[in-house]
This record gives C-alpha cells, sequence and structure tokens, in this order.
C-alpha cells in the first residue's frame, strides 16, 4: 500500500521509452507471444510487408504518430470510439483497444453491482456484447508497437524473471521464529516463515473456488471498481489486462462476518513472533491495516514503500508470489522518487518494469528477492521497497503494525510528524494522527515514546523539548506569539491502495 502518490511524469521521459522499446523487441524474440487477436503486428514487421499498410488509408490522422493518436483517443467516449473505429482498419484496431474502454467504464455512473456481467474485456462490457458475439476484422496489414506492447506484456512469461535467483539475493527463509529472535536481529530485514499459518482455519478452507461458493454475492474492492465476489471470479478467469485488477479490500472481515485475533472462532491471528503492535494503542482510530488479497497471474503492485513507515506481513493462503525488495535508501532502477518523497514516477505495468529494469536491479548489491509459497508468509520491513507479482491466482492476508524496535518507532514518529501530507488510512475524524500517537504512547510506553522522539529529533537534526512533542509551546514559539503547533492532513477515504 504506497504511501507516495504514482505518478507517469515525463523527467525521464525519453530515456525509459528508449530503453521500453529496446527490450520489448527483445520480449518479441525470447518469449513465445501469441498472435494478436485482431491480427495487428509490432511496427517493425512492416518492413517485411509487401501489401497495403493499413495506415495509409487514415488520412489526416497520419500526420500524427501512434503515441499522439492514443493520447487523442483517452478523450473519446464510447459513441465516438465506435464511429471512428467503423471508417478503416487502423483506426478500427485503435479504437477496439481496451485501454480507451477501461476508462469509460470506469468513469461511467456505476451500475448496480448485481446488472454487471463481465464480458472477457471493457469494451465488450460497456457495449453489452457477449464475447462470442464480436466481430473482429483482420487487421494483419496494422503494424503498432503502441497497440501491441500492451498485448506482449500481457502475455510476459513470468518464470523469466523469477527463476534462478541469484544466490546473494535469496531472501533467508525459516520454519519459525521467536519474537525475541525477531526484535534482536530481524526486525528490519526481511525473511519468509515456512511453518508459522498451518493453524489458521483460513488455511484449510478458503480457496478461490470455496470462497465463491461462500462469498459469491458479497461486495469486495478491487482497485477502482466494487464488484460481488462472483463477478470478480468471472473477471480473474477471463481477461487480459495488462495489468489485471487486484481485489484488495480493507472491510473484509466485516463484510465476511469473520473474527480475527487470538479468540474463540477466530478465522486467523497475527503470528506471535512480530510481538506487540504498537498502532493497536490507537484501538479504533489506527489506519486502515489488513486487507484480503485476491488476484489472477500477473496481478499486483508496482515498488512502493509501506505507509506511514510501518513494517508488514504478508500470508499467502493459496497462490505463489514473487517478491523484489530494497532498504529504503536505495534507488531502485526505474522508479523515480521526489525529494520530499511525496510522488513516486514508475513504469505503467510490472510487466514492463520486469522486462526494462529486473536485469539492472537484480545486480544492486542488496537486491533481495524471493517466492512465497501457499502456507508461508513474508515479513516487509518498515520503508523497504517492494514488488510483488502474482505467479498464480491466488489469496493473501496482509497486515501493516509497528514492531517494537526503539527505530522503527522513531522513524514512524517522524513520519507522522514531519510528513503529515503523505500520512494515510486515517479516519477523516482524526485530525492530526501525531498528536493522537504521541498520546496513545505516553499512556502506555512512555519510556519507549520519550527514546524514539529523542531518536527522530537526532536524525531530522531537531532539539524539541518534550512539552512541544505532545503539543505544548516551544521557546521559538513563544517568542512568536505562537498558539501551539498543528500539522495538515488530508484523510484517504476509502481510497484503498496495494501493499
Amino acid at each position: 500500500m504506497p504511501s507516495a502518490i504514482v505518478s507517469n511524469g515525463t523527467g525521464h521521459h525519453d530515456s525509459l521509452c528508449d530503453r521500453r522499446n529496446d527490450t520489448y523487441e527483445s520480449t518479441l524474440q525470447s518469449d513465445s507471444i501469441p498472435p494478436h487477436p485482431l491480427g495487428l503486428k509490432p511496427l517493425g514487421n512492416q518492413y517485411f510487408f509487401t501489401g497495403r499498410n493499413a495506415r495509409r488509408s487514415i488520412g489526416s490522422w497520419r500526420l500524427l504518430p501512434d503515441e499522439v493518436i492514443s493520447l487523442v483517443l483517452e478523450q473519446f467516449d464510447a459513441v465516438a470510439l465506435l464511429k471512428l473505429g467503423h471508417t478503416c482498419k487502423f483506426l478500427y484496431a485503435f479504437c477496439h483497444s481496451d485501454e480507451f474502454w477501461k476508462p469509460i467504464f470506469l468513469q461511467s455512473p456505476p451500475p448496480d453491482s448485481k446488472d454487471i456481467r463481465w464480458q472477457g474485456s471493457w469494451r465488450s462490457t460497456v457495449l453489452g456484447l457477449p464475447s462470442d458475439q464480436g466481430t473482429r476484422i483482420d487487421c494483419s496489414n496494422v503494424f503498432s508497437d503502441v497497440l501491441h506492447r500492451p498485448f506482449a506484456c500481457s502475455h510476459v512469461i513470468l518464470n523469466r524473471f523469477t527463476s534462478h535467483i541469484p544466490k546473494a539475493n535469496q531472501i533467508r527463509r525459516f520454519e519459525n521464529l521467536t519474537y525475541d529472535q525477531y526484535a534482536e536481529k530481524w526486525t528490519e530485514q526481511p525473511f519468509v516463515l515456512t511453518k508459522c499459518i498451518q493453524e489458521w482455519p483460513v488455511y484449510e478452507e478458503w480457496t478461490i473456488d470455496s470462497m465463491l461458493q461462500m462469498f459469491a454475492e458479497v461486495e469486495f474492492r478491487a482497485e477502482a471498481v466494487d464488484w460481488p465476489f462472483a463477478t470478480y471470479h468471472t473477471y480473474m478467469k477471463n481477461n487480459s489486462d495488462e495489468s489485471p485488477l487486484y481485489l484488495f479490500d480493507r472491510r473484509f472481515a466485516e463484510k465476511m462476518g469473520i473474527r480475527v485475533g487470538k479468540k474463540p472462532g477466530a478465522a486467523y491471528w497475527r503470528p506471535d513472533c512480530f510481538g506487540p503492535d504498537l498502532f493497536e494503542v490507537l484501538g479504533d482510530e489506527r489506519p486502515a491495516h489488513r486487507w484480503l488479497i485476491v488476484g489472477p497471474e500477473r496481478s499486483g503492485s508496482t515498488f512502493h514503500k509501506d505507509p506511514n513507515a510501518t513494517s508488514a506481513w504478508n500470508a499467502v493462503i493459496q497462490g505463489s508470489k514473487y517478491w523484489i525488495m530494497f532498504p529504503p535508501a536505495t534507488q531502485v532502477p526505474g522508479v523515480y522518487v521526489s525529494d520530499d518523497s511525496s510522488e513516486v514516477t514508475s513504469p505503467l505495468s510490472i510487466a514492463e518494469w520486469l522486462l526494462t529494469f529486473h536485469e539492472e536491479a537484480r545486480q544492486l548489491p542488496d537486491c533481495v528477492e524471493g517466492i512465497c509459497e501457499a502456507g508461508e508468509i513474508i515479513h516487509v520491513p518498515s520503508g523497504w521497497w517492494h514488488l510483488v507479482v502474482n505467479l498464480e491466482s491466488g489469496i493473501a492476508l496482509t497486515q501493516n503494525f509497528v514492531p517494537q524496535s526503539l527505530n522503527l518507532v522513531s522513524e514512524v514518529v517522524s513520519f507522522l510528524r514531519d510528513k503529515a501530507d503523505q500520512v494515510s488510512g486515517f479516519d477523516d475524524k482524526v485530525a492530526d494522527p501525531f498528536r493522537l500517537f504521541v498520546e496513545r504512547m505516553k499512556s502506555s510506553y512512555p519510556e519507549v515514546l520519550d527514546k524514539a522522539l529523542d531518536l527522530a529529533d537526532k536524525k531530522s537534526g531537531k532539539k524539541r523539548k518534550w512539552d512541544a512533542a505532545v503539543g505544548g509551546i516551544d521557546d521559538e514559539q513563544e517568542q512568536e506569539g505562537g498558539d501551539g503547533f498543528s500539522f495538515g492532513f488530508g484523510g484517504d477515504g476509502d481510497d484503498d491502495e496495494i501493499p
């Protein structure tokens, strides 16, 4: 769940495009990419084509490169796309692309979820056309990397990137850890536990098929849509998206009627090895912290850090996930961060990053990689960059937490205090998350808080009196007639972000 905004900035546009084109060509040569459903081909194939190139028949549109045509069509509605697509094969191929129909669906007034019928593509779903009734015109004389690249990325063979992990990069694996072992050595390192969640009832009971039987009509959040699980299940089984929708729901426990925690009838609970979660001092006012994750192969999340400087664990119930991770200060190839870390610019899809930057990233000395299988749980330390992708359809449960580590508590304090505009997950009614956390910690863990505040000040080069930290007036404010500090905060409402 990223705490920064993901942007499609253009500061590195030219070099990124060059690298994408180079890796795209190598992908076409090394991977077995099936023929496009419309028969269209990559741009380079036009040099071996002896017939009439469809691009010669698009009139004044010929003045525009494919990238600009794509930008123009992003402004079209469904009627305009249908009309333009009737003019010639080249524009039919463009107007048929789901890259333009998905936004139309998402921006349309949401229909009753019970009326949604996934038809195999965003275009067919918007138009209400069963996939077997769609007309597909032969576009074998259309040559465009802009159109073919998303299709090629959706068929990238993931094993090419997730196998043969260098020994130096392999994530540490243990059967289990005690809390003392975790606290002494592993709070700031990733690892996988292989014998930690086998006693959870959900591990025995939940599969995608069993969830379909039990929760078919329950609506879950999948990025920008709220769909019944039955609809999402149909989507999972039949979509060609480059970046498939990822079911990522923070209110799943309430929706499914399950109990969480070590109590009678609980579906699962937090592993003992992680010890106390200091965000529990916030009670019902703590930010969103646990999610149900379901997704098909290729779904996942691009590089991000977890919110509010928290750590996390991610337990795989079904399927398997590939993780690649880097320490907080690492400059991850292909990921560009603003000076205040509020904006992250990265490729549009996981497949594009894997194609363009994976080889370079794997050679960095601090790169950590691994596969988390069903029945295993991975630890994501505070501040670590991570990308995760499903290698097969699967289910996972994840939770963010604050371990009782002085260094990590100081990171949380610093984040809440110094990056108030990036704090996420709190209810809008919580006006000042930093003040709330400090007050609750002062009551429950006063010594930990005192040391964490001192350490946070040392890291930032600040000197702040205790009473200022908890809401009093410091010397500078007193001289200036200040009336106490306050921090601006924008609630994130219901916008769930991918961990």
